[in-house]
């Protein structure tokens, strides 16, 4: 079984998908938050589900 080479397209896709789902985290490290340990954790472990991405960004932006 041979494994696929993704396009260049295809891997700037992949990137901004990842890059969008931790905007929070993103957020949180760049403002330098006090709970951005915290942050993250939220973001990876309940991202998944809107509410806890949209919580942990309105986290990371107070």
């Amino acid at each position: 079984m041979q494994m696929q080479e993704l396009s260049l397209v295809e891997l700037l896709a992949i990137v901004l998908i990842f890059a969008f789902y931790f905007l929070p985290t993103l957020v949180a490290f760049l403002k330098q938050h006090k709970n951005k340990l915290a942050i993250f954790l939220l973001n990876l472990l309940l991202g998944w589900t809107v509410l806890g991405w949209v919580v942990s960004l309105v986290w990371s932006v107070s």
